[in-house]
């Protein structure tokens, strides 16, 4: 699921159509701020939820960290590997 996520980011990035959320984060019109910026706000969003123990806003924001960290690694040119690796050392 993580793998198609990221590679339908990866084409939003090469291809740029015009509409995309995920397209304008490559631009000068959202950017590199816009993605770092959303990753500090959905995290805020994670913690708040957590305190109030709410399940299914907990699932919401960790979807929506996940994708903008997605997002980020592309930005980035961080393969997905590079983050299984990270994670399969951590075992």
């Amino acid at each position: 699921m993580i793998e198609d996520l990221f590679a339908v980011i990866e084409d939003r990035k090469r291809e740029l159509p015009e509409g995309s959320y995920t397209a304008s984060l490559f631009t000068h019109e959202k950017g590199e701020n816009a993605v770092l910026e959303k990753l500090g706000e959905e995290t805020t969003e994670l913690v708040l939820a957590a305190k109030d123990d709410d399940h299914d806003e907990m699932a919401h924001e960790s979807a929506d960290i996940v994708y903008h960290l997605l997002v980020l690694l592309a930005m980035k040119d961080v393969p997905l590997e590079a983050l299984r690796d990270e994670l399969a050392s951590r075992r």
